[in-house]
């Protein structure tokens, strides 16, 4: 069994690399659960309905010129995609990117401070077409 150590992870949206700022991510692919219980059966039955899959994404806010929020401000309110990968390299079988295109980034929390520590913000992206890209 292969357990992925999370020392170099990758994250881009729409193309522009993130990945020095960010220190936690995850993907979810889901489906909308569709009851589909009828009368001949005693307990529920489900069927899948439409995706709905989403990411949270954890960086650090840099003010700085081609930095977080230069790159992300334009893109509140608009479908991006986003790619996230558990490391740097070639994607493959063994480190596939794990895509969202068409993903809403609706809000972008544009300070976070707290006397003492580094400014972080937590990004929120839903809905979108997921691909495991190999």
């Amino acid at each position: 069994m292969a357990i992925t150590y999370q020392a170099t992870p990758t994250f881009t949206v729409d193309g522009v690399d993130l990945s020095a700022w960010v220190t936690a991510g995850a993907v979810t692919h889901t489906f909308e659960n569709l009851d589909a219980t009828t009368y001949a059966v005693d307990y529920r039955t489900f069927q899948p309905g439409l995706q709905s899959n989403s990411a949270t994404i954890t960086l650090f806010l840099d003010y700085a010129a081609a930095a977080t929020y230069a790159t992300l401000a334009p893109l509140v309110g608009t479908q991006v995609t986003i790619v996230f990968q558990p490391a740097s390299g070639a994607q493959s079988a063994t480190n596939p990117g794990f895509e969202l295109t068409d993903t809403l980034f609706s809000v972008l929390p544009v300070i976070n401070e707290t006397l003492g520590t580094l400014s972080q913000v937590d990004l929120e992206f839903v809905g979108g077409s997921y691909a495991a890209l190999d």
